[in-house]
Order: structure tokens, then C-alpha cells, then sequence
């Protein structure tokens, strides 16, 4: 190996070993410390090895169900109206015909940017007992509605504020993608005849499936994750019926009495359930050519 290569080979590896050195840091060595830390009970120093009973507590934690029930709720309800909305937006705008697309577009996009506790406090301010959508029911002649007050009602609009502030950040991909897909397959399907609804279902749909793909793992891993919107909303409520799992591990961290080693135990948890969804999806949704 000639001396000039082996420097180059140096340098790229100078490049990349500050940044592998942080994330082992700041990254790896937690998770592995957390993965140890499940198997104990307790806080600070005064922790103590219990062995497999966290992980044996939770199918017997009824609030433990009862918060991947919910998650399990909003994944598959939330998720598939957030993608199939947006591809219909960005085929919209993908229109070469559109006009006004820039704005279009960053009004769609602009929730995506928009600080998470900002937006879930408008959403609880708007849908609370006094809030605009009571106030014009009221003004209409009909009795307000307990949004959040009512189980399925503060499930449904968690799920409206999620898709509102998530679907544009997944039509970004679309659209980018739609943008390499090559004209002239549109051109040959409008000659034979094919409509707009076969070319989205024929053509779109197929076109994008490896990004599709990717926003819905995404997606998923994001919702598992569901934190501020339900605790600036709700606070969980009424009673746990909008808790997630992020939430009840923040509980036992800081609001209940501290038990760290059974928080870990949960977070290890959700990220068992990310690998099996992620695993099935990319099953169902993989290329098997």
C-alpha cells in the first residue's frame, strides 16, 4: 500500500472516530448501563438485583397493558390515515398544472416545524371544555362535548394532532420521490387509457414502496415513542386512557416513587416492540424479487 493511500485511509478514519467515540459514549454505554439496570429495582444507590422479576411484572401490570393498548390504538388508526394522506398530498402537488404549490406546500409542511408543546397546548386549549370547537357548538345550539373528558374522544383527538403535525413531514419524502419518477411512465399509462385513480394504485403506489416503507417504520417508532402531545393534552387522561408507554416510564422515573430499574424494564420493552413491528412490516413490505 502506497504511502499516500494508507494517509488518505488515515485521515478518513481520523474523521469518523471523534463521532464513533461520542455516540459510544453518550449512546451505546447508556443502553448498555439501562439493559443492567433492568434487572434491578430501586434509585441511586440504593438499587438492588431482582433478576428477571421486572421483566416477569410486566405482563402482570395492568397500566402497563392498559398503555400499550393505547399506543397500540393510535398506531393503528394514526399511521395509515397519516401515509395514505400523505401520498394523496403530494400527488396533488406534484401537479405541474398547481398553482400556488410553494404555499400549498409549506402549509403543509410548516406543522412539522412547529415546537411539539406549542402545538399540543393550541390542540388542548381547542378541543378544552371552553375551548373554540365547544364554543361554536354552543353558539350552533348544541351541548358541548367533553373532548377530553371522554375516553375515546381524547384518543381521537390525540390522533388528530399527531396526523396534523406528522403528515407533512412524511409528504416531503413522497413528493421528493415523485419528483424521480420518470414522466413518461405516466404519458404511456394516460395513452392506454389507464385513469388518475389506476395510475396512483398501478403506478404511484408501487413507484414509492421503498419510501413507503421507510415513512411507516419511521412513523411507528415515532408513535411508540408518544410523549408530549398525550402529557400537554391529556396528562394521560381521564384516568389512563390516554397514557402511553413513554409517559408511564416518566412516571415510575419521576412522578411515582423512583424505581429505575423498572423504567428501564419498560423502555427495553418498547424497544422489543419496535423490532418486531419494524420486522413485520419489512415482511409485508419488502421486495421479494
Amino acid at each position: 500500500m502506497s504511502k499516500t493511500k494508507r494517509r488518505q485511509e488515515l485521515v478518513g478514519w481520523g474523521f469518523i472516530a471523534l463521532p464513533v467515540i461520542l455516540i459510544s459514549i453518550f449512546v451505546f454505554y447508556p443502553m448498555i448501563q439501562a439493559f443492567f439496570l433492568s434487572f434491578q429495582s430501586g434509585m441511586g444507590i440504593n438499587l438492588e438485583f431482582v433478576g428477571i422479576a421486572n421483566y416477569t411484572r410486566l405482563f402482570q401490570d395492568a397500566m402497563f397493558i392498559s398503555a400499550v393498548r393505547n399506543k397500540l390504538t393510535y398506531l393503528v388508526i394514526q399511521v395509515p390515515i397519516m401515509i395514505m394522506l400523505a401520498l394523496v398530498f403530494s400527488v396533488l402537488l406534484n401537479r405541474k398544472d398547481l398553482k400556488g404549490k410553494g404555499f400549498f406546500r409549506t402549509a403543509i409542511f410548516l406543522p412539522a416545524i412547529t415546537s411539539l408543546v406549542a402545538y399540543a397546548t393550541v390542540f388542548g386549549s381547542i378541543f378544552g371544555p371552553r375551548g373554540l370547537i365547544n364554543a361554536l357548538l354552543v353558539s350552533g345550539g348544541f351541548e358541548a362535548i367533553g373532548w377530553l373528558t371522554e375516553p375515546s374522544l381524547a384518543r381521537m383527538t390525540i390522533i388528530l394532532g399527531i396526523t396534523w403535525r406528522w403528515t407533512g413531514y412524511n409528504m416531503i419524502f413522497y413528493l421528493a420521490s415523485l419528483q424521480n419518477i420518470d414522466e413518461s411512465i405516466y404519458e404511456a399509462a394516460r395513452i392506454d387509457g389507464a385513469t388518475g385513480t389506476q395510475q396512483f394504485f398501478r403506478i404511484t403506489i408501487p413507484m414509492l414502496k421503498p419510501i413507503i416503507l421507510f415513512t411507516s417504520i419511521m412513523s411507528t417508532i415515532g408513535t411508540l415513542q408518544l410523549f408530549d402531545e398525550v402529557v400537554t393534552i391529556t396528562g394521560g387522561g381521564p384516568g389512563t386512557a390516554t397514557m402511553t408507554i413513554s409517559q408511564y416510564i416518566y412516571n415510575h422515573a419521576f412522578v411515582y416513587t423512583p424505581n429505575f430499574g423498572y423504567a428501564a424494564t419498560i423502555s427495553f420493552a418498547v424497544v422489543v416492540m419496535i423490532v418486531i413491528l419494524s420486522a413485520i412490516q419489512f415482511v409485508v413490505g419488502g421486495d421479494r424479487s
